[in-house]
């Protein structure tokens, strides 16, 4: 910290002059934006040819989605019948502008004969009320259809999406750009998905154009006998064309930008709102008694931005739509005008015929607002067509992500019964960075550990222990130098098979949400479902006994994944009739929770991950395929006596297996280590057994004596 400054990464890109040339900036609020520059030598349309091209580009994975859908069981019927609807509603304007057609007939006869047909009166009327009313059907059938439709499309690609992140590896998933290709794919709103927006923007488009062609070609029939009908409908469709043409350019050209903030107001106060937001911070805020300190902070970090403090999405839209006095915007309000001038000066040079020419007027006003409207929809769903075509394109793709973790293609081990006298495992001059680092997290590290040893791995925090673990089960890959699995190149061995015959506990456990019985069932899911297997292993975890005392037992949820709803009134609000609001009640009938959180200690925690090693590792002889066991400092949240007795299982029920430990803690562990490698500095600074590495008086019998002075 201290205000150093931190030296850039390699990996992160060399920045070249030039592109600063290429590059338009522009400040909104606290949000500075980075545009790519369109060429300087521009063809005419070719924003819109980017655009039909991305649309090309994405056409063959819509169709690939349009036969997934139509292959759901009812969504073929149900995408017919929306499309039906659709097109129907689509066509009711052009219905409704004929029947005002007749209407103007109606007024040119009365004109003409001083009479009105009443007959055809009251059907016009009658057909005018049938458009509204079969509209209102036409929508709520729509959504009748629309809402079984998505959520059917919905379910399949959730299941589709699933899969294709299971199955990405560690430095694949936490590498942003995936991250970014991920979030993409998946569910652009908490009601919708990327395949039903296709469909719904796709739609739009070929209704839009079905509404305007159809109304268009209706007025040309109702107008072609009247008189200035035709000169008035080209005033007003080129009054909305003149519009859109207007507003059209005022729209952002470049389809590559990036934003960012270097607002250091506007980031503390974000991180400000998640530290009182998070319910992870929640004891820290309390116990500490920074509440007032924090408002405090926020408010004067918020006084100093000042209204300049908003999302870059709002911002942007602000800047976009905010209006800017340029000649088109001051020459599209008279051009508004220009149809009421002439229907006003032929009015006063034919008197007769204002009748006629207001009802042409009015329908044509109508028509050409409908037009208008429309093509401004059009335009605005092209572009959104174009960006649902590529995110259907990202959805597929995603399955497509190659993971940085190249598999092997040997099968392992090549006699399954081998694996109960254990595997071995060598380091070779191995260095590893963690990706977007620099600094060496194991550096030219080596050493062998025979198959059915007991390793243990200790030195302080940071040391490097915890890395030589994730290498092993390849989690990541070394960046330098090569590990050997039963004398061989780990990177040979098929990965699915190298992972089934090992065990792993991490340091930084995590429990899923899902029930206890599950959590440690997944250690072996080919026993997920045998209750007395996922006892046993709670059992051998020391878990057991605390678990049976839960209400819900192994059926317990550590963390619920789906929240309870309640209405809006919050608990304690006192009511307008003095009565204080309750939900406990409800809650006991109902039998809900009060809270969603864990209450178990992080002990207890630590079992329930242990107990998932049991049962992946040793619940039987015969049954288990796993060689060698890896944990990463099991006991870090046990006390004295749970240790102790951890260690002791895991020692005796090991048989021949190879087990490799890393700790920070020298105890009977280290006592009982077959190999003892002593880390630091990224570093094996001591290699030996206990006895060994005492006799030497080197660092590991430093700490050692440090730790043993605290109890004689």
């Amino acid at each position: 910290m201290g205000g150093r400054k931190r030296k850039p990464l390699a990996r992160s890109g060399v920045f070249d002059p030039e592109d600063a040339k290429r590059i338009k900036h522009t400040r909104i609020g606290v949000w500075d934006m980075y545009e790519e520059r369109q060429s300087d030598i521009r063809i005419p349309g070719s924003s819109r040819l980017e655009t039909y091209g991305q649309m090309i580009q994405g056409l063959p994975y819509v169709w690939r989605m349009l036969k997934d859908i139509c292959s759901i069981r009812r969504c073929w019927m149900l995408m017919s019948l929306y499309f039906l609807v659709e097109v129907a509603a689509s066509l009711i304007p052009a219905v409704s502008l004929w029947y005002s057609g007749q209407l103007l007939h109606l007024v040119e006869t009365a004109v003409e004969k001083r009479t009105v047909d009443k007959d055809v009166l009251l059907q016009v009327a009658a057909g005018r009320v049938a458009c509204t009313v079969a509209e209102r059907l036409l929508q709520y059938s729509r959504s009748r259809i629309a809402l079984p439709l998505n959520m059917a499309i919905k379910q399949f690609y959730s299941a589709h999406i699933f899969n294709a992140m299971a199955r990405l590896d560690v430095p694949t998933f936490e590498d942003p750009a995936i991250q970014r290709q991920l979030e993409s794919a998946w569910s652009t709103s908490w009601k919708s998905s990327v395949a039903w927006e296709t469909i719904e923007v796709t739609s739009n488009v070929i209704m839009t154009i079905i509404r305007v062609l159809s109304q268009v070609s209706v007025l040309i029939g109702v107008l072609r006998d009247q008189q200035d009908g035709t000169l008035l409908a080209v005033l007003s469709f080129s009054q909305s064309l003149f519009q859109w043409f207007s507003v059209r350019r005022s729209n952002f050209k470049s389809m590559v930008w990036a934003a960012t903030t270097k607002n250091d107001d506007y980031v503390r106060m974000q991180g400000l709102k998640h530290l009182v937001d998070n319910p992870s911070h929640r004891k820290e805020v309390v116990a500490g008694n920074i509440g007032e300190h924090v408002t405090k902070l926020y408010r004067e970090a918020a006084g100093r931005v000042g209204d300049e403090a908003g999302d870059f999405p709002e911002m942007r839209r602000a800047y976009v739509v905010k209006d800017r006095l340029t000649f088109m915007s001051i020459l599209r309000e008279p051009m508004r005008e220009l149809p009421q001038i002439v229907f006003t000066l032929r009015a006063v040079q034919y008197p007769a015929s204002i009748p006629i020419s207001l009802a042409s007027l009015t329908l044509i006003n109508h028509t050409a607002n409908s037009f208008s409207s429309s093509l401004f929809h059009l335009f605005g769903e092209s572009f959104s067509l174009a960006e649902q075509f590529a995110s259907v394109r990202k959805l597929y793709e995603i399955s497509n992500i190659p993971n940085r973790i190249v598999d092997g293609e040997t099968p392992f081990p090549e006699n399954q019964q081998g694996l109960r006298n254990g595997i071995s495992v060598e380091f070779r001059n191995v260095s590893f960075q963690y990706p977007g680092t620099e600094k060496y997290a194991l550096h030219n590290v080596s050493f062998k550990i025979g198959a059915g040893q007991l390793c243990v791995i200790v030195g302080v925090n940071g040391s490097g222990k915890s890395t030589i673990l994730k290498l092993i089960s390849r989690i990541y890959d070394p960046t330098e130098g090569t590990i050997l699995i039963d004398d061989r190149d780990i990177k040979t061995f098929k990965l699915a098979d190298l992972r089934r015959a090992m065990s792993l506990l991490f340091q930084d456990y995590t429990y899923f949400p899902l029930s206890i019985k599950e959590n440690i069932a997944l250690g072996n899911p080919d026993l997920a479902m045998d209750e007395d297997k996922i006892r046993e292993a709670a059992r051998l975890g020391g878990a057991l006994e605390f678990v049976d005392k839960l209400p819900e037992g192994f059926d317990t949820y550590l963390d619920r994944p789906v929240r309870d709803y309640y209405s809006s009134l919050p608990e304690g609000t006192t009511t307008l009739f003095g009565r204080q609001v309750d939900y406990s009640r409800v809650r006991g009938v109902g039998g809900m929770r009060s809270t969603d959180a864990s209450t178990l200690s992080g002990g207890q925690m630590q079992r329930l991950a242990v107990s998932r090693t049991f049962m992946r590792s040793l619940i039987s002889e015969t049954e288990s395929s796993v060689g060698l066991l890896l944990f990463d400092e099991p006991s870090a949240a046990l006390d004295p006596t749970a240790e102790h007795d951890l260690f002791e299982r895991l020692r005796a029920l090991r048989g021949n297996k190879t087990m490799i430990f890393s700790s920070h803690r020298f105890g009977n562990l280290t006592r009982h280590a077959d190999l003892i490698l002593y880390m630091d500095d990224s570093e094996v600074q001591e290699e030996g057994t206990h006895d060994g590495l005492l006799k030497k008086g080197g660092e590991y019998a430093r700490i050692w004596g440090l730790q043993a002075q605290a109890f004689l």
